[in-house]
């Protein structure tokens, strides 16, 4: 039996939505070798039918983002007749999002959660200060963020913010740099939740050789030592400890899940009484 598999998209809209749930699918499963074939914008009969004709000559596993209830019919009849399997990714989600708001009917308007609204001009706003408060910029304001991340160099201070803005949370990172103490206004920073990263010393070695490795420096120094790494790992937890910072270990975890790891803890800071 062949391991090389057909994997149609079929989306109304950009299909960022779609796309995003197929690949989490489809990581995880090993060992196969899956085509991926994407049909965006598909809004009229004519479009939808070029998206079957070519499901019709590389049959396969179809998903699908179809709003409107003519298309997405026409589509279903199509793929039962091949046949072939389909999944509506939006279907199960939008009937039952109606049923816990007393029967409410759907729109039917495609690619509605791209509209610019109040949560897409918060999420710009963010972004913009998260780029200004990256690597320990502007600190006279980094009290505003709601969440401050701090720790060694190469410990995903930077991409972890531009995530977390990336979903309207303005966070600002502060490094810190070995022989030199925190910025002031690290410590002072009380309205802000303060989160400090790190990583196992051999991980922080591996990532930083890396990083030498792409900006073609072999020569060994201190930022690669093994011996002033791990000290500087244990004056960073000190640090964290001595102020009461959260930590999260970031040695084996993906930018996503470090971020995900945060906006709990802001989660729960927000629980906690104004007093605690």
């Amino acid at each position: 039996m062949s391991n090389q598999f057909h994997v149609h998209l079929v989306s109304d809209a950009t299909g960022e939505t779609l796309n995003a749930i197929a690949r989490a699918a489809l990581a995880q499963f090993e060992g196969v070798v899956v085509n991926e074939h994407f049909y965006a914008l598909v809004r009229s009969s004519r479009q939808l039918q070029r998206a079957i004709e070519h499901i019709k000559a590389e049959p396969g596993l179809v998903f699908f983002t179809l709003v409107n209830p003519e298309l997405r019919e026409t589509l279903l009849k199509a793929c039962n007749a091949i046949p072939v399997p389909t999944y509506d990714v939006l279907g199960p989600p939008i009937a039952a999002m109606s049923q816990f708001l007393g029967g409410v009917a759907e729109t039917h308007r495609p690619g509605g959660q791209h509209d610019v609204d109040q949560k897409y001009l918060q999420r710009i706003e963010a972004l913009n200060f998260t780029i200004a408060h990256d690597d320990g910029q502007s600190l006279d304001t980094i009290d505003e963020a709601e969440v401050i991340l701090t720790g060694a160099s190469r410990t995903s201070k930077t991409p972890t913010c531009v995530y977390l803005a990336m979903r309207g949370i303005r966070a600002a990172n502060v490094p810190l740099v070995p022989g030199m103490p925190a910025p002031v206004e690290l410590a002072a920073a009380k309205k802000s939740l303060v989160v400090g990263l790190w990583a196992s010393p051999d991980r922080l070695i591996q990532v930083r050789r890396n990083r030498l490795a792409t900006m073609g420096e072999a020569r060994d120094t201190h930022y690669v030592d093994v011996e002033a790494v791990r000290a500087e790992v244990t004056n960073t937890r000190r640090l964290f400890e001595q102020n009461d910072w959260p930590v999260i270990d970031v040695s084996r975890r993906s930018v996503e899940e470090t971020a995900a790891a945060v906006i709990n803890l802001l989660a729960d800071r927000a629980e906690q009484p104004e007093s605690a």
